[in-house]
């Protein structure tokens, strides 16, 4: 079977690679001129299936409200970008600010990403692939006592879904991440998620890709895709900046950019832009460096380790699309990293970066059939596209395929929306 895989990102790339290892025809289709170049490119790095949390929490409207008054906040609001759009997204993300939906999306959740980590073993038991990437966990620390008596709830959590954990005093952080000697006194607790990784995103999706050449896998490039055509109950062909192409399946793999091409054939996805910002920076002294990842709970920043360079990604900015690099948003990730490993890089030498994360209101991605019977979905990952994208592209390529996928797929479709 032919299949269009539209989009080449980690979670296209991915996609496509499952796709050919089933026996189909794949042709991926991308407005940028190399893979993996804009929301997968300088991400945070983290493999976390044990950090994997919907962002609609009990207490969150409250703590958004103070947020927003903080300097330094992992919330922002541009309100010069609300549209009709961006209102009717925040009130569906609010309407699952509750304990019920919010253990029912977080064990949808992690149900994708652990199996996504699997996934992602067998592949590197399978092929070949460097991506900078470490096995040595997740360092959650808390600033607060505050923190550490919130954190009991998804504790609970991972207790019920049999995730591996280990709850830390300050001092037990140590053992994980001796760098943090420098600011221990910032610190009164930690959880450690033995069984999270690292890994440069951008670095495994080129290596994927070239894999998936070997296996046939067609790579369009500086295409734009312009529109879907739709007759009766298929669509019978794309439109792009280089013509017309046909295929007996297609897949939306588009993130953020998913949501108006999809409306505009009568298929309505909540998937909103939350723009993110990355610092990339040389580590100067390896002693003084993160040896994995550490997520500063109170800023919301995620401080990774990749191979000779440290990767700081956080603040949620909600802006619609503007892609406008904005000096002042660093400050928020520029501290976490200078607060907690004062020594450890080069701030003067980081790369600034920033990019859109397709985020649904419950967190948990949209995955395979639709209404239409040859279009499938693979989009609205969030902060959590790396972490969760080999299992959403081995669970769309079995339902494209016709085969029954490894996970339960209860909850994981458009029609929960319905």
């Amino acid at each position: 079977m032919k299949v269009l895989v539209l989009g080449s990102g980690v979670i296209g790339v991915t996609s496509a690679w499952y796709l050919a290892k089933a026996g189909h025809e794949v042709t991926v289709i991308d407005r940028q001129p190399s893979v993996a170049n804009e929301t997968s490119f300088a991400n945070a790095g983290q493999i976390s299936p044990g950090y994997s949390a919907p962002w609609a929490a009990p207490g969150i409207p409250v703590k958004a409200m103070k947020w927003l008054m903080q300097e330094l906040a992992p919330l922002k609001i541009n309100v010069k970008d609300i549209d009709t759009e961006t209102l009717v997204w925040m009130t569906k993300l609010v309407a699952n600010c509750n304990t019920k939906d919010y253990h029912l999306n977080k064990s949808r959740m992690m149900r994708v990403a652990e199996y996504s980590r699997d996934c992602l073993k067998a592949l590197r038991q399978e092929i070949n692939i460097e991506y900078d990437h470490r096995t040595l966990g997740t360092l959650q620390v808390f600033r607060t006592q505050g923190q550490v008596h919130s954190a009991k709830k998804d504790i609970q959590v991972l207790t019920e879904c049999g995730v591996d954990h280990k709850v830390l005093t300050a001092e037990d952080c140590l053992t994980y991440e001796p760098a943090l000697h420098h600011s221990i006194d910032k610190i009164v607790g930690g959880i450690h998620l033995p069984n999270d990784e690292t890994g440069d995103c951008h670095k495994f999706v080129t290596e994927l890709a070239k894999a998936c050449e070997k296996l046939g896998v067609t790579f369009i490039m500086d295409t734009s895709i312009d529109k879907l055509t739709k007759q009766g109950n298929d669509i019978t062909s794309v439109s792009t900046s280089k013509g017309e192409f046909t295929a007996d399946a297609y897949l939306m793999a588009l993130g953020s950019y998913s949501t108006h091409m999809l409306g505009d054939i009568g298929i309505k996805v909540p998937v909103y832009p939350i723009k993110g910002y990355s610092l990339t920076l040389p580590i100067e002294d390896y002693s003084a460096a993160p040896q994995s990842t550490v997520m500063d709970e109170t800023y919301k920043v995620a401080i990774t380790r990749l191979g000779d360079r440290i990767r700081v990604g956080g603040t949620a900015e909600i802006t619609a699309y503007n892609l406008a690099l904005l000096e002042k948003r660093r400050k928020n990730i520029e501290f976490s990293i200078a607060d907690l490993f004062p020594y450890a890089g080069d701030l003067a030498k980081a790369e600034f970066w920033t990019g859109l994360r397709p985020m649904t209101p419950d967190g948990t991605p949209i995955l395979g059939k639709t209404k239409i019977d040859n279009l499938f979905l693979n989009t609205g990952h969030g902060t959590l596209g790396w972490t969760m994208s080999l299992g959403s592209a081995k669970y769309v390529s079995d339902i494209i395929s016709s085969k029954t996928p490894d996970i339960d797929g209860s909850g994981l479709s458009i029609a929960r929306y319905a």
